[in-house]
């Protein structure tokens, strides 16, 4: 009885209330047929009704407001990612995308679609949405600036920082004395034109500056030190102006806004002085990931929006008091890492883009339909690249930078990306900035944004170094050189005990290098030493403990396959090693026969990615190729708690595997590995040059090399083996021919010929 107790309870409790319910709304029709009033209801039909339900709730502002996220997210991500593969800044995709999403392209091509999507009376919505999202941003970009860098190395950059701001600011106000000429805004004063002409040309976007360094490697330079702690200095102060720009165009005159500058000194010394320090004590009580409780993240949010609150009344505007917040936030990097993770996926992956496409849609390329018009964006673009490019340059080389670093640190300095735009905005809503105007600066941005990259590959072009002494060329094709490539430090030791087996008894003509990749949008600029540091730790000890010496390689990329093939050219790599810790079939139907459980990258695609070579496997998805080829041998280590290559098993099924020898005869020599040569097919009756390459090795070391050209393999004698050493498409032969034995294979070598 007890087993159907519930269930007697759950329907004799539901059973009672319908019946309580179906009376109650008995004597309520009961009532309104006595005559009670009703509220009167028309209707034109079920379908009707239905479909004008429907239409109804589309147009909801709730409905149109989520409608307009999901495009703005979708297209920001997909022009962001076409941006990754031509190497410019994702900043450049989003830009372009609301762009494409306003009135330039999609309200021109498609105009009802796009008032659809976009009414004006939604617009405000979105505004507010993008506001929040820049404040987030603001605080983010505060956060980011290391404050001990600019305190080490401030002589040097303040000098490079301020010249490439006040020679661009001087030339801004010049130019904004022939636009006044030429075309004056209407009700506009010349001092508000002129000082948000100047500071929109002096923006530095401190964020893409910051990720380009990164992802070119930069970061541990003395070019990369530099131009970053320029960046900061430059952020700083370009902030600074544009807060007093601000205070002098809402106030209408410089005297007027001598007040409004006296409370917004008030407030940066209330937040030093008394803010700051409260924050740096919590931080140094609750600065881990695990002490960032609610109540702690609720304190630094409530400071973010008290000072932003505090900027806007003041008239300096919310995103300075958020810059502000961000900067005087505890200086530990794990604190500052933690609460950015909180926020910083919410504020650029779904409330930054509607800035961008806000920004779209106000942007109105349709309206440069005059030459004259075109001629001034030429213009304007050129101002703002002498400016900034030579400004910047000219100062570097001054305080005694090489050539090729002044021009770089002017090519950086020139980067305005999303900064540029927050700049034009603002003087959009303060209408200083006409349509026309804005729409040329909104163009100006993206250029000098776009050029950064060429810019930086032409001038390493101009000044790359010259060939190598024919010395350190016959030095260095004496080596045998294998690179390493490791996601995770598990991966990376097996890898390193590969080499190492294949290495031993010459370490002195051997060269190992590590590469470690971070990806680009994972990792913060501030972070990246102890990053490096904690990427290479584990496996920096296993090379103590093995006596092999290596070298560390630490890069930061948006396109990590692509980064692999062109660092192991660039070194001229003789081996590339790829790590595989887990299931390549995760998912299909092979996977069940596997000893292994979770999805990682696809050992094939990686294949596709370095030899650029025909696939095997038909199974997988093509799209997912690229066209890159290294000129190196490519092994990919299938790892199943490899530890050292004493028994190693050889299949061979193609004729092309006569290159596999070269590695059979290093596994032998450097390792005294028992190597079994199966000739699983009789392919070295066929092969003769590959068999008497065999045969040769066999008499030299008659102890350590076996053939066997038997049809069948013990299956006992296939489990006692530590390493399977095979070319990739014998492997996609040997899953056809022996699915029953894959669950007992070893740790498995996946090799590519070289490609040349």
């Amino acid at each position: 009885m007890k087993k159907y107790r519930n269930t007697i309870f759950y329907v004799t409790l539901i059973g009672t209330l319908l019946v309580v319910m179906y009376w109650v709304i008995h004597l309520g029709t009961q009532l309104q047929s006595q005559g009670l009033p009703a509220g009167e209801k028309t209707s034109q039909g079920a379908w009707m009704d239905f479909k004008t339900t429907f239409l109804h709730s589309l147009g909801h502002p709730l409905a149109i407001l989520l409608a307009q996220i999901v495009t703005i997210i979708i297209a920001a991500r997909v022009m962001g990612w076409i941006c990754i593969k031509i190497k410019q800044p994702v900043v450049i995709g989003e830009m372009l995308a609301g762009i494409i999403l306003g009135p330039s392209l999609l309200g021109l091509y498609f105009p009802e679609f796009a008032h659809t999507l976009f009414p004006v009376e939604s617009l405000s919505n979105l505004q507010f949405l993008s506001q929040i999202g820049l404040i987030l941003f603001m605080f983010i970009i505060g956060m980011e600036l290391d404050l001990n860098v600019l305190r080490n190395k401030a002589h040097d950059a303040v000098v490079i920082s301020h010249a490439s701001i006040v020679i661009p600011f001087t030339l801004g106000i010049s130019l904004a004395y022939f636009l006044y000429l030429y075309q004056p805004p209407a009700n506009v004063e010349f001092l508000s034109y002129s000082l948000f002409i100047g500071i929109s040309m002096s923006i530095t976007a401190f964020p893409v500056l910051a990720r380009i360094v990164q992802e070119r490697g930069l970061q541990k330079s003395k070019l990369g030190a530099m131009v970053i702690t320029c960046a900061a200095a430059d952020d700083i102060t370009a902030w600074c102006i544009l807060a007093v720009v601000i205070a002098i165009v809402k106030a209408g005159d410089f005297a007027s806004a001598l007040y409004t500058i006296a409370l917004a000194v008030a407030y940066v010394l209330l937040m030093i002085k008394i803010v700051r320090p409260f924050l740096m004590r919590v931080g140094e009580v609750k600065g881990t990931r695990e002490a960032l409780s609610k109540p702690v993240v609720a304190i630094f949010f409530i400071v973010l929006l008290f000072s932003a609150y505090a900027t806007e009344v003041i008239g300096i505007h919310a995103l300075f008091g958020a810059f502000m917040a961000g900067a005087i936030m505890p200086e530990s990097s794990r604190f500052r890492t933690a609460f950015i993770e909180k926020i910083e996926d919410v504020s650029t992956l779904l409330l930054l883009p509607l800035f961008f496409v806000y920004t779209g849609l106000r942007t109105q390329i349709g309206l440069l339909n005059d030459p004259q018009l075109w001629i001034i964006t030429i213009v304007i673009i050129l101002v703002a690249v002498i400016g900034k490019f030579a400004g910047s340059a000219l100062a570097a080389r001054f305080v005694g930078q090489s050539w090729k670093d002044s021009l770089s640190i002017g090519a950086l300095m020139n980067t305005r990306g999303l900064m540029e735009l927050i700049v034009l905005n603002i003087g959009y809503d303060l209408g200083v900035l006409s349509a026309e105007l804005f729409s040329m600066m909104v163009v100006m941005a993206l250029l000098t944004t776009f050029m950064t990259g060429p810019s930086l590959d032409l001038i390493n072009y101009l000044y790359r170094p010259g060939k190598r002494s024919l010395q350190q060329e016959i030095q260095n094709k004496s080596k045998f050189k294998i690179l390493l490539s490791f996601a995770k430090s598990n991966t990376g030791i097996s890898l390193l005990r590969l080499a190492d087996a294949l290495t031993l008894k010459s370490k002195n003509t051997a060269e190992i290098t590590a590469l470690h990749i971070e990806p680009s949008n994972e990792l913060h600029h501030y972070e990246v030493e102890t990053q490096e540091q904690d990427s290479f730790r584990e496996i920096k000890e296993a090379a103590a403990n093995l006596e092999q010496p290596i070298q560390t390689v630490f890069k930061i990329s948006s396109d990590i396959d692509s980064e692999i093939v062109e660092t192991s050219n660039e070194q001229h790599q003789d081996l590339l090693l790829l790590g595989v810790s887990e299931s390549i079939y995760e998912g299909s139907l092979l996977g069940r026969f596997l000893d292994f459980t979770s999805r990682i990258i696809n050992p094939e695609k990686l294949f596709h990615t370095v030899t650029n070579a025909e696939s095997p496997f038909a199974t997988f998805d093509r799209n997912q190729q690229i066209n890159a080829k290294v000129n190196a041998m490519v092994g990919i280590l299938i790892d199943k708690n490899f530890v050292r290559p004493r028994r190693v098993i050889v299949p061979i099924l193609l004729k092309n595997d006569e290159f596999l020898t070269a590695i059979i005869q290093r596994l032998i020599h450097h390792s005294d590995a028992q190597v079994m040569v199966w000739d699983f097919d009789q392919i070295l009756r066929k092969q003769e040059s590959f068999r008497e390459k065999l045969r040769q090795l066999e008499q030299l070391v008659p102890n350590h090399l076996t053939i066997l050209e038997e049809k069948e393999l013990d299956a006992e004698l296939w489990t006692q083996q530590d390493l399977m050493l095979i070319s990739l498409p014998c492997w996609h032969k040997i899953v056809n021919k022996k699915m029953d034995w894959l669950q007992h294979t070893p740790s498995t070598l996946l090799l590519a010929d070289r490609k040349k």
